[in-house]
């Protein structure tokens, strides 16, 4: 047998539908649990670092740590997909979060609250390729976009609602309920797993390439660590590691360049650690620049904004929570309805429009001031969060739908990866850029609200040039064909032919151009719908 896990094929008992039913509520739940917990931590930065007794540059490791780990275990999460049952790896996700927010939960120091956020992250970072993977396997492409409209909510809405929660738990209860209020909900997402998830995948015997996962932990985790470390945490200097961060970043790069050399040599003997054919695949590759990009701008404005409510417009971590909630609550509101216009239209008629919005609210950021009323920053952040919530489930579900099923554990892993590093990328730019420019202005006779001010300003102002170049990269995005039928040696030995997506033909698809993905069956003709 090659390629990743097959679709079971077994058929389906009541029970078994009824558990099916289950399975991406639950996987919903667990993961918009698990991936609030990334950005959880930017208000409590300070009150942690009061209250346990560090410095700023040794505080903010507890959301660098998260994010080095998660770009260490996400390109992982490929094989762990293709060997192992989806049960297994749900329980074992489940499991490590829950026990790494008991450990922050009962941390008396620092040391073993970060142990804890470690073991938190590797849950973390295997539940979202995990839920994309589940989608594409379970749900017919008519009604893919409606399903990840909601996963949308997951990977958007969670990370920027994150700051608005921990803002209300620290108003009122101390920093360890922030993971104390999590874990009941943690642990019950894992009993109901447990009772109702059932395996849909066949997994395949798979041998890890040693090699190549040292290699990625070098690549990903050094890039995410020097773009952390260059950029700081809420505008402060990054701390004085024994690496530098360009250091990080090159090794990073060469790292880089190594293990796509490896994956390449691998992806003969379908070996892969992470299987780099979903570039083949035109739409895959547009879609997953676009996402990245969109991605900077959700985490450079997450780390910019509280920075300008609090430091020039002065006001606290409770009122910063709040300004940022309309935008999550937005964004998560329109999900559903942006994954039914995808189903209908395609991606373009929404990605565009999108982008557009973007690029016309950063530019339209590059005004804030001094004096800048605090309503007109809510609605530009509410806009904007409207403009990215009709980018992202477009752009993911037509990327990740472009791709043969065998490729679609790798495909989710890459996607994961390249939200961290977009991540880290873009939190590192914007604040990178406020510092250097402020540092700048306090030099030259400037106030700290007037250099910080004028930082922000040119941190938007790049901001806005990188989103205007997302937006010119829309037109190039069309709506792919659904790579049904695919022949692999499983199907044609055993003669299990998929079914044509549901509706394709309803939707022209029948009449579309099969989408471009490399392989050993990129060449051969096939049926579509």
């Amino acid at each position: 047998m090659t390629g990743l896990s097959t679709f079971d094929t077994t058929e389906k008992t009541p029970e078994n539908r009824r558990s099916d039913r289950l399975v991406i509520p639950l996987l919903l739940v667990s993961a918009f649990v698990v991936i609030l917990n990334e950005t959880i931590m930017s208000v409590a930065l300070p009150v942690l670092n009061r209250d346990l007794g560090i410095a700023v540059s040794t505080g903010q490791w507890l959301t660098s740590a998260f994010m080095l780990v998660m770009a260490v275990v996400i390109p992982v999460t490929g094989f762990l997909l293709q060997r192992f049952h989806l049960r297994q790896v749900f329980v074992a996700a489940m499991t490590l979060f829950s026990i790494g927010t008991l450990i922050c939960f009962l941390a008396p120091g620092f040391t073993v609250l970060l142990l804890g956020r470690i073991v938190q992250a590797g849950g973390t970072a295997i539940m979202m390729p995990l839920l994309i993977t589940t989608v594409l396997n379970m749900v017919p492409a008519d009604r893919r976009g409606r399903t990840m409209g909601t996963i949308s909510i997951v990977m958007a809405v969670a990370p920027a609602v994150g700051p608005t929660i921990s803002g209300f738990i620290l108003q009122a209860l101390d920093w360890r309920w922030m993971f104390g209020l999590v874990l009941p909900i943690a642990l019950l997402g894992l009993a109901l797993g447990i009772a109702f998830i059932r395996n849909v995948t066949e997994p395949r015997p798979a041998a890890i390439d040693v090699f190549s996962v040292v290699v990625s932990a070098l690549a990903f985790g050094g890039l995410v660590y020097g773009f952390s470390a260059l950029g700081g945490e809420g505008g402060h200097e990054a701390p004085d590691p024994a690496v530098s961060p360009w250091a990080a970043i090159a090794l990073g790069a060469v790292s880089l360049v190594v293990f796509v050399w490896r994956q390449i040599q691998l992806q003969r003997d379908d070996r892969a650690l992470l299987d780099l054919r979903v570039f083949g695949s035109t739409q895959f590759s547009l879609s997953i620049v676009l996402v990245g990009v969109s991605f900077m701008a959700l985490f450079g404005t997450i780390i910019l904004l509280p920075l300008y409510i609090q430091n020039i417009l002065g006001y606290d971590t409770l009122v910063t929570g709040l300004v940022l909630l309309p935008g999550g609550l937005v964004m998560g509101l329109i999900a559903p309805l942006v994954g039914r216009l995808f189903d209908a239209y395609g991606p373009r008629p929404l990605v565009t429009p999108g982008a557009g919005l973007v690029g016309l609210v950063l530019w339209g950021m590059t005004l804030f001031g001094t004096e800048t009323p605090i309503g007109f920053v809510v609605a530009a952040h509410i806009v904007l969060s409207l403009g990215l919530g009709f980018m992202f489930t477009p752009l993911l579900t037509g990327a990740l739908g472009s791709l043969p099923q065998r490729l679609y554990s790798h495909g989710s892993a890459v996607v994961g990866t390249v939200q961290q590093v977009a991540g880290a990328a873009g939190t590192a730019t914007f604040i990178a850029v406020m510092t250097s420019v402020a540092a700048g202005r306090l030099a030259d006779g400037a106030t700290e609200v007037a250099a910080d001010a004028g930082g922000i300003h040119i941190a938007f102002v790049l901001g806005a040039c990188v989103a205007t170049a997302g937006f010119v990269a829309t037109f190039f995005v069309r709506r792919s064909a659904e790579p049904a039928a695919e022949v692999t040696e499983h199907t044609a030995t055993e003669g299990e032919i998929p079914d044509a997506p549901a509706g394709a033909a309803d939707k022209g698809l029948a009449d579309a151009p099969v989408a471009d993905t490399a392989g050993p069956e990129a060449g051969e003709e096939r049926p579509v719908g």
